[in-house]
């Protein structure tokens, strides 16, 4: 038997072992990744929060499981997770004695009457929304994503959509 002079430079079901094998493997999630860190952490610097996203990735790459869903949304989870911390480190100490609250934030008071209306939704809500709509998962990998069911995603879907609708309404 001869033995096959390439290395493996992938793990069966999972990401690369080695680093430009992985960069490889990360490179088409990029895009996602960057928009979901700036859509869920205004302020803060969208490419710190995939640098870190990358770096968590790179060191958890064996608990990556391609059973359990696509790369992306596993890597969306993560970028996620990264950004939910940036916005944890912008706080003032005085906010974090209200965190059921959504946090004002006078950059996205700013913006269109969406953006805005999107940051008065619940944090859980304001994930399902830039999941699905702004970052275009699918229901499954929206659900990978926040670590819940697809009916538990549908559900957060609806509420979300019928909070935008009522901040969006127009008084005539």
């Amino acid at each position: 038997m001869t033995e096959d002079p390439m290395p493996a430079r992938h793990q069966p079901g999972g990401p690369p072992v080695d680093s430009g094998a992985f960069v490889d493997w990360v490179r088409p999630h990029l895009p996602a990744m960057a928009r979901l860190a700036a859509r869920l952490a205004v302020g803060a610097d969208r490419d710190d929060i995939v640098q870190e996203a990358l770096t968590r990735a790179w060191q958890k790459r064996h608990q990556y499981d391609g059973t359990r869903g696509a790369a992306s949304s596993w890597l969306l989870a993560i970028t996620a997770d990264q950004a939910r911390k940036a916005v944890r480190r912008l706080r003032p100490v005085a906010e974090l004695a209200d965190h059921d609250q959504p946090v004002a934030r006078p950059d996205v008071e700013a913006r269109v009457d969406v953006d805005h209306a999107v940051a008065e939704l619940s944090p859980r809500q304001r994930l399902a929304v830039d999941c699905f709509y702004f970052a275009d998962l699918s229901i499954a990998d929206t659900a990978a994503v926040m670590d819940c069911s697809e009916g538990t995603v549908k559900s957060t879907l609806s509420d979300a959509r019928a909070r935008l609708r009522s901040l969006l309404e127009v008084s005539e």
